[in-house]
């Protein structure tokens, strides 16, 4: 980024002026300068006045009121909730890609909550769905989200981002192997991607790395055969197991430590979601393999 330095074109130094200056002479300037300072203050009032009534028209112009259509737990702290867009088809069908998302505010709360749509595109263009999974924090828009009913409305700003761009590790036969990592609620846009496709029956390896606590807290595992059927190897990875877990343990960078694998960078995509530390070192451990930091496609 440039900088720019400016130099005031005049200056009163006595070492540029081998008189000092009359009275006169500052008396003449004082209008000019007080016309500069009022037509300075009118300038940022107008401006002012410009981006105030630009906010309140993009304010009136992206927030579509929706229905509830289903709020249920997902896990522990999390949540599966339905909208109903059919009433808004241009919003519906402004949903493209996975890994797309939206801000989302509540009845009588200012601040909205960014969320990533978890349900495909095809369920928008279908149904007139959006899906999320929401986590419920305590103090959060997304906690009050959670605690309302079948119903009630809310708003929905327009779709933004632009998800997950896999053409950049297509055609399938080229890229053979997609490392795929999610933690926490980190998994929604990753559902979307799965189940609108991305040809991972035509891959040899495609594995989803998706950490969370425990079970408990890990949402999405009634869909895991049917992702696995679709060509996707889950690998649950869970920080603090119940007795009795015999699958991998720790955390989801660990967990692909230990396994690795990797026998093509040059052919391998990635696609990362989640927590920032994980896909940072994920991200640092795949480079130093020779995969390219352009076939990793982040959203976190």
């Amino acid at each position: 980024m440039s900088t720019l330095s400016f130099s005031p074109s005049i200056t009163t130094t006595h070492a540029q002026f081998s008189h000092p200056l009359s009275p006169m002479f500052i008396l003449r300037r004082l209008p000019l300068a007080r016309n500069l300072r009022l037509s300075s203050r009118r300038n940022n009032n107008r401006v002012a006045s410009v981006v105030t009534a630009a906010a309140v028209r993009q304010d009136a112009a992206i927030w579509t009121p929706a229905p509830l259509s289903l709020i249920e737990s997902a896990a522990e702290s999390l949540f599966h909730v339905s909208i109903d867009v059919s009433s808004s088809p241009d919003l519906a069908a402004s949903y493209t890609r996975p890994g797309q998302y939206l801000q989302l505010r509540v009845p009588d709360v200012e601040k909205p909550s960014f969320l990533a749509i978890a349900s495909p595109p095809s369920l928008a263009a279908s149904r007139g769905a959006f899906e999320f999974l929401v986590k419920s924090i305590a103090g959060s828009t997304a906690e009050i989200l959670c605690g309302l009913k079948k119903g009630e409305t809310v708003e929905l700003s327009a779709v933004m981002g632009n998800g997950f761009d896999m053409g950049r590790v297509d055609p399938p036969e080229e890229y053979p192997t997609v490392l795929i990592f999610a933690t926490g609620s980190g998994i929604s846009p990753i559902r979307s991607l799965i189940e609108t496709g991305f040809g991972a029956d035509r891959r040899s390896d495609v594995r989803l790395y998706y950490g969370a606590r425990n079970l408990k807290r890990m949402a999405y595992q009634e869909k895991f055969k049917e992702w696995e059927s679709s060509g996707v190897k889950v690998v649950p990875v869970l920080s603090q197991p119940d007795d009795g877990w015999t699958g991998e343990t720790g955390y989801v960078q660990a967990a692909f430590a230990r396994a690795k694998q990797v026998s093509k960078p040059e052919a391998t995509g990635v696609v990362l979601c989640g927590q920032k530390q994980m896909a940072e070192e994920i991200t640092a451990m795949l480079e130093a393999d020779g995969v390219s930091n352009d076939k990793m496609l982040k959203n976190f």
